[in-house]
């Protein structure tokens, strides 16, 4: 990879890799990797605030690092600043706004946990990020065709045209993508988005009385006029690297062992670039 990375580079980069569970621990515990998102959360590109607190958001499920995360430096402040900022698209505030509450509830969960009732535990096990939060709503699709990767940023850039959409989080081992929305966006807009892809075909995932799941498709006929997202850059495509074809059509969007090499030098990109 080549020394000279802009910092867009960077971020997609820290953000790919932070999509994958087994990187999480790893990206936060580096010395320079979580000091650099957080200044990229300052940074005047909007699409750079973006990506950097989708990476945010991804290294907060992992409740280990939640603590760690609330006390760097620098990390809640930058989070009220991207919050209250007049020029922030209101995506990225709602974004912001849902990772904060989560930091910022952190050091209480460990006491609600030991007091709480067997029903309680299992209602936190469901909690996803700003999932309490009325302004916003987790759908649940699945969607026949996303196969790879390349198929995956056709998704990426189908979504994040969709005024509404916060965030999302892809399970490509089972063809699925969890989508944070604005409550008052239809998920039907979602499935015409990625229908319109002519690749790709999206059903809902719904729960149903018994604790089972239930997939609805979107009917036929039914699209509705999907209002796009002007108040983001577009999302600009990321070159990839050419990789031999692998046994299993399915892998993760990083593996751990690449994802270290990886942070070393990005970690290096970061300290030559800033000061702290």
């Amino acid at each position: 990879m080549s020394a000279e990375l802009d910092a867009l580079t960077v971020v997609n980069q820290l953000r790919d890799l932070a999509a994958d569970p087994l990187n999480r621990r790893a990206i936060v515990e580096d010395q320079g990797c979580l000091p650099g998102l957080i200044l990229f959360l300052d940074h005047p590109n909007p699409q750079v605030v973006y990506s950097a607190l989708l990476a945010v958001r991804y290294l907060a499920e992992c409740r280990a690092n939640r603590e760690k995360m609330k006390g760097e430096l620098g990390m809640m402040l930058s989070l009220q600043n991207v919050m209250q900022k007049s020029t922030s698209p209101g995506e990225t505030k709602l974004l912001a706004s849902e990772i904060y509450e989560i930091l910022q509830a952190a050091g209480k969960e460990e006491a609600e946990q030991a007091e709480a009732a067997a029903a309680s535990c299992r209602r936190k096990a469901q909690f996803f990020l700003g999932s309490n939060n009325k302004r916003a709503k987790t759908v649940v699709l699945h969607i026949d065709g996303l196969d790879d990767s390349t198929r995956r940023s056709l998704c990426e850039e189908a979504l994040l045209k969709i005024r509404g959409v916060i965030s999302f989080t892809f399970q490509m081992a089972v063809k699925r993508c969890v989508v944070r929305i604005r409550s008052d966006l239809k998920a039907e807009a979602l499935g015409t988005a990625i229908n319109s892809t002519k690749v790709m075909k999206a059903q809902q995932v719904v729960k149903t009385e018994d604790g089972g799941e239930l997939m609805v498709p979107f009917q036929e006929g039914s699209a509705v006029l999907v209002e796009e997202n002007t108040d983001i850059p577009d999302y600009l495509p990321e070159d990839e690297s050419p990789s031999d074809e692998q046994d299993k059509a399915v892998t993760r969007a990083g593996s751990i062992t690449d994802g270290m090499g990886w942070l070393s030098t990005a970690a290096n990109f970061l300290t030559r670039s800033f000061y702290w």
